[in-house]
Formats: C-alpha cells, sequence, structure tokens
C-alpha cells in the first residue's frame, strides 16, 4: 500500500522530465531550422545585392529603364498611382496601360526621401527577392517538411534567374513575392489557422496579380485546395473562400480594364504585354510554332537556370515524394504541381508574349526551386536514410560546387553584363548639353531602348518613335521616311538628337551604314555637337 502512491509519483516524475525532454528537443530542432533558414536568406541577399548599384544598362535594359521612367514621373509629376507615365513619347502626358506599380512607387518613395539614384529600383525589387525566399521556405515546409523547405529555399537563392530577376528594376520580383506569401498564408489558413489569414492572404494574391498577370498562375493552388473542401463537404469554408476569390478577382479585373482604357486614350496609345497571346495569334499559329517550347528551352538551358538546375528539376518532378499516410498531408503534398499546372496554362495562353519577355517566366521559379531542390536531395541522398553521413555531405558539396559553377556564377554574369553602357554615355551627355525644358532624341545600341532618353533626365523619343502599332526596334526602309519620321519630331519640339554610333536594330542593320542619308541631312540642317568614336550628338535647329 505503501508503494503504490511513492511508483506513482516516480511515474509522474518521470513523464515529466520526457516531456521537458521533448520540448528541449523541438525548442532545439525549431531553432536549428531557424539558423539554416536565416543562412539561406543571408545566401540570397548576398548574389542579389552583388553589384546593386550597376546601372539600368544590363540584358533588361528596355524594361527596367521604363519602370523607372514611371518612378521618376510619380515623384516629378503626379503621386497619382493609376496614371503610370514614361519618358520616352514626348512631351506627354505619356501615360500607358501598365501593371499596378508597386516596386515603381515605393522606389519613388525613396526618391523623395533620399535623392535619385538609379539603383533603387534593384534595392527595392531585392527586398521582394527575400520575401519571396522566406514564403517559398515556409509554404514548402506545409507541403512536403523542413528538410526539403531547406532545399527549395537554398535552390531558388542560388538560381541563376531568380537572382537576375530579383535584382533588377522589374515588377517581377513583386508580383512572385506577393503571391507566394498570399498562397503560403492561405495554406496555413487551409490547415486551421486564424480567420484573419484569408482576407490577408486574399489582399497579397490580389497586389501581387496586380503587379503582373503571370501571377494567376498561383491562383491555381487556391482553387484546388477549395475544391478540397467541396469534396470533403466543408461548404461553409470553401464558401468563403469562392466570396473572397470573387472579390480578388473582381478588384484585378477592374484594375487591368482601367489600364486598358488608359493606354488606349493617350498617345502612343501604347497597352503593355497587350500581344502574343493564342487569342491575338490564333491556334494554328502558336501550332506552328510549336507553342515556342524551343525558344522556352534555349532561355532556360543558356541564359536562366543552365543545364545542372534542369536536371535537378527533372529529377525531383520524376521522383515524387512518398504518400503521406495523413490524407491532409497528401492534399498539400499536391501542392507543387497545382502550380506548376497553373503555371503552364499561362504559358500555353501567351507563349510567344512570355518567351519575348522572359522576366515573365518568373512565376515558375517557385514550383522549380521546389522540384529542383528535391531533385539535389535525392542525388545527394540516395539510398541513405539519413542526411547527416559523410557520404550525403560530399555529394551535396558536390552538387552545389556544379550548381554554382556551371549554372549560378557564369550565368548571373553574363545576364549582368552592361551591354547599354554606351547608351547611358549617350543619355549622360545629352544631360549635359540640355537646357532647361529641352526635348530629346536617342538611339541606343539596341535600337527602341529608352535607355539614353533616361539617362539624359529629361523627356523625348526614341527614334524611330514607338509605341501603340508602330514598330519602333527596327528602322524604317529608306531615309526618306526616316526624315519624315526627324522633321514630324522637330515640329513637336525635339531640340537635341544623339546616337550611338553602335545602334543596331534587331534586322542587325547599323544606323551609321543604314541611314547614311539621315546623318548627311542632319550635317545640313542642324549643328553637331559631338562626334567621338562612339557618340553622334546634334542640336536641332528651329525652321
Amino acid at each position: 500500500m505503501t508503494n503504490g502512491p511513492e511508483l506513482n509519483r516516480a511515474e509522474g516524475q518521470q513523464y515529466l522530465q520526457q516531456t521537458t525532454d521533448r520540448d528541449m528537443a523541438a525548442r532545439k530542432y525549431l531553432t536549428l531550422d531557424m539558423a539554416i533558414l536565416l543562412g539561406i536568406l543571408f545566401i540570397a541577399i548576398v548574389f542579389r545585392f552583388h553589384k546593386i548599384t550597376l546601372p539600368l544598362v544590363d540584358g533588361f535594359s528596355w524594361r527596367e529603364v521604363s519602370t523607372a521612367m514611371m518612378a521618376d514621373n510619380f515623384q516629378q509629376r503626379s503621386w497619382n498611382i493609376f496614371f503610370p507615365e514614361v519618358s520616352w513619347t514626348g512631351p506627354g502626358p505619356s501615360y500607358q496601360g501598365r501593371e499596378f506599380q508597386i516596386v515603381s512607387y515605393v522606389t519613388a518613395l525613396l526618391y523623395q526621401l533620399f535623392g535619385w539614384h538609379d539603383w533603387f529600383g534593384r534595392v527595392v525589387a531585392a527586398f521582394f527577392g527575400l520575401v519571396t525566399v522566406f514564403s517559398l521556405h515556409r509554404l514548402t515546409a506545409l507541403c512536403w517538411g523542413e528538410t526539403h523547405a531547406h532545399a527549395a529555399a537554398l535552390t531558388y537563392a542560388l538560381m541563376p534567374a531568380a537572382i537576375m530577376i530579383d535584382s533588377s528594376f522589374l515588377p517581377d520580383p513583386a508580383m512572385l513575392a506577393l503571391v507566394t506569401l498570399g498562397v503560403w498564408l492561405f495554406v496555413k489558413y487551409w490547415v486551421g489557422g486564424s480567420g484573419w489569414l484569408l482576407p490577408f492572404a486574399t489582399v497579397c494574391f490580389s497586389l501581387g496579380v496586380l503587379s503582373k498577370p503571370p501571377g494567376l498562375a498561383s491562383g491555381a493552388v487556391i482553387f484546388y485546395l477549395m475544391v478540397c473542401w467541396i469534396l470533403e463537404g466543408k461548404r461553409k469554408q470553401a464558401t468563403s473562400v469562392f466570396l473572397s476569390g470573387l472579390l480578388s478577382l473582381a478588384i484585378i479585373g477592374a484594375y487591368f480594364s482601367w489600364a486598358i482604357y488608359l493606354g488606349r486614350s493617350y498617345p502612343p496609345f501604347h497597352v503593355a504585354g497587350s500581344g502574343g497571346y493564342i487569342w491575338d495569334d490564333g491556334f494554328r499559329a502558336y501550332f506552328r510554332d510549336r507553342f515556342y517550347f524551343q525558344s522556352a528551352w534555349n532561355t532556360s538551358v543558356l541564359w536562366f537556370y543552365g543545364y545542372p538546375f534542369m536536371v535537378l528539376f527533372a529529377v525531383g518532378l520524376w521522383v515524387p515524394p512518398r504518400p503521406a499516410e495523413d490524407p491532409q498531408q497528401r492534399i498539400l503534398s499536391r501542392i507543387p504541381y497545382m502550380w506548376v499546372a497553373g503555371a503552364m496554362i499561362v504559358y500555353l495562353a501567351g507563349a510567344g508574349e512570355i518567351t519575348g519577355n522572359v522576366w515573365n517566366f518568373h512565376i515558375f521559379h517557385v514550383p522549380i526551386a521546389i522540384f529542383s531542390g528535391r531533385g539535389a536531395l535525392l542525388l545527394a541522398t540516395l539510398a541513405s536514410r539519413t542526411c547527416l553521413t559523410p557520404a550525403v555531405v560530399f555529394r551535396a558539396i558536390c552538387i552545389l560546387a556544379v550548381t554554382l559553377s556551371w549554372s549560378t556564377l557564369p550565368l548571373v554574369h553574363t545576364m549582368k553584363k552592361p551591354i547599354a553602357m554606351k547608351g547611358k554615355l549617350l543619355g549622360e551627355e545629352l544631360a549635359r548639353l540640355a537646357q532647361p525644358g529641352d526635348l530629346v532624341v536617342a538611339i541606343a545600341p539596341e535600337v527602341g531602348d529608352p535607355v539614353a532618353v533616361y539617362y539624359s533626365r529629361a523627356r523625348g523619343w526614341v527614334f524611330p518613335p514607338g509605341g501603340g502599332d508602330a514598330e519602333w526596334s527596327k528602322f524604317v526602309a529608306d531615309d526618306a521616311t526616316a526624315i519624315a519620321q526627324l522633321e514630324e519630331l522637330r515640329a513637336q519640339g525635339a531640340d537635341l538628337f544623339g546616337a550611338t554610333k553602335n545602334a543596331t536594330d534587331k534586322q542587325n542593320l547599323l544606323f551609321v551604314d543604314h541611314h547614311a542619308g539621315v546623318i548627311d541631312y542632319l550635317n545640313k540642317t542642324a549643328t553637331k555637337l559631338v562626334d567621338t568614336d562612339d557618340l553622334l550628338v546634334y542640336r536641332i535647329t528651329r525652321p
């Protein structure tokens, strides 16, 4: 009788000790996972902030400069975010149909606080990239566990295309960060999280799609989980999600209807990303061009990912994780596949636009990172049951070395080459020569790139003048037409004309050769100010 209470007390103490040990182990485990995540974020910072002050002269110069001009005009002309305006179509107003300008608007606020620096937009984009790394990690942890989350986040941190886009003055980093954050918050809500997660997830997802329409692809995950709730008979929760989705789509539809109206109402009547879709070109044209898969493949292996990441992606996609015993976890494990499916639907609908403006591939980078991370884990662990054996560590180091040396470092270096630097130099020369209120006409190394207009810190035109249905990436056929265009710009108030001597259009026609007659005309009717090995600048005289 006396031993009973003592035995019970001893068992209770032993149970409490075991519980305490488990709690301490769990806290230690979570701390280790958090340390790994912080380490991955540090790696992402290193790669995204390397050369962060690079001028907007890399491979994405054309699109970056247009985004930067909108930031300039928010800060200098109007803070109304619903009227994005560029500076390469004359004195203005030059409103255009564009995405909801989150990156450019935040950058304009930085200009207002700290003064103008052309690299501020890169900093804003890089911070959005870090949000993507974090949200991707937490989303993958819910789907496939912490180990896969570490692998996926590290893969994304080192992926060449992700590094390049996340450090470019583009709207795409905001798009991917916000839709990934929105999907992660929704998945947390779906597994039993707090009710406030649903409106917060809806706001993030909506802002992400407003930042760039390809973000709609991630909505496949939300739709999939809503259908799962319907099949489980949870109609109240599914109804809440359905109504939130309708509200989100209504806001998105309303904004882009306004953007189309704005772009069609003001010269040069330009709506960004308004061509190259299957309903524009027709299914026969898409089928004839094999849905641009050859172009997508070339971009993938030669520019964006390289063969190592493509191999890891293929391995991870081919060998899915073992099905979980828990039905809920089995549903969650399919989320990466749903994202790939949504992205492929978007690609098939707009392959012409996506392959023509390759930063649109950014919506694929979350599932590519998840599957590539899984592929790396499979190759590193092989038959091992633990990740801590010397063989596993050695294989992981080898995989990391190959991806860094064969993909990340050389491809990022290639994408960041300052190919438009002479355009920047032309713009700076125009800025030196311009008087207040002068309008400039400029031809950059890549015809149609407004980089020279941007760095002139003035308003003006690219040449040939573009916008709307006009083709401004190639020269007109003859000098007479080009001279007529130039005379029209002079009538509109053009004061300076500048060209880089290596200016080449997409037909590989060199300006100084193809339009030698235009140069002769300028020599007769304008005042030559600069004639160097690289630049040619004239002051346009009035009739």
